[in-house]
């Protein structure tokens, strides 16, 4: 599971479980933010983001979007990203599902991203592939409590006839033994 490729030129290895670490999930889509994706590529953001604008057509909303103010500030308090004032990024990121990640490694055309991009689809397959064993468990889970909570009703039913069965008879009044004219 811990497929590794070296990274053309560079000293370090990237692992897949470390591409899986930069997917984020923004607007209900598993994104990779254009900082972490150009990382990846082994090129600057700004050229990944040059190269996205000349190729607009490309990207459809379904590929890429821009990551709103908000979003922005909520990733920032997560990851502890610095203010624009002091070295950090001046534009909101750009967003890329897994389709917009293929389709940046094929406009930028570099040996690198190319290779990358492969590794790029295998860690969102992965991620999907987890998720989805999550949500069968999940339902599972859910069966299971609702199933308990119906044998709790039964189970309470149960010892409450127990405790009936258990109680002593109702004080009948008593009665002498033997015959008596006046009754019917």
């Amino acid at each position: 599971m811990s497929e590794k490729v070296k990274d053309n030129g560079r000293k370090g290895i990237i692992a897949l479980e470390r591409i899986e670490s930069v997917i984020l999930l923004i607007r209900d889509e598993r994104v990779i933010l254009d900082n972490d994706l150009a990382r990846l590529y082994g090129i600057e953001t700004r050229r990944l983001n040059e190269q996205v604008r000349r190729n607009a057509d490309r990207f459809p909303h379904d590929f890429m979007f821009q990551v709103s103010s908000e979003e922005f500030e909520d990733l920032k308090s997560h990851f502890a990203t610095s203010r624009s004032g002091w070295g950090g990024r001046r534009k909101l990121p750009l967003a890329f599902t897994e389709h917009g990640a293929i389709m940046a490694a094929s406009v930028l055309n570099t040996p690198l991203a190319v290779e990358m991009s492969i590794f790029v689809v295998r860690a969102f397959i992965r991620m999907r592939s987890f998720l989805a064993s999550h949500k069968e468990l999940a339902l599972k889970v859910a069966d299971l409590e609702r199933k308990l909570s119906t044998h709790d009703k039964q189970i309470l039913a149960i010892i409450e006839a127990i405790k009936q069965l258990m109680a002593p008879p109702p004080a009948a009044k008593k009665r002498p033994i033997g015959f008596r004219p006046d009754e019917k």
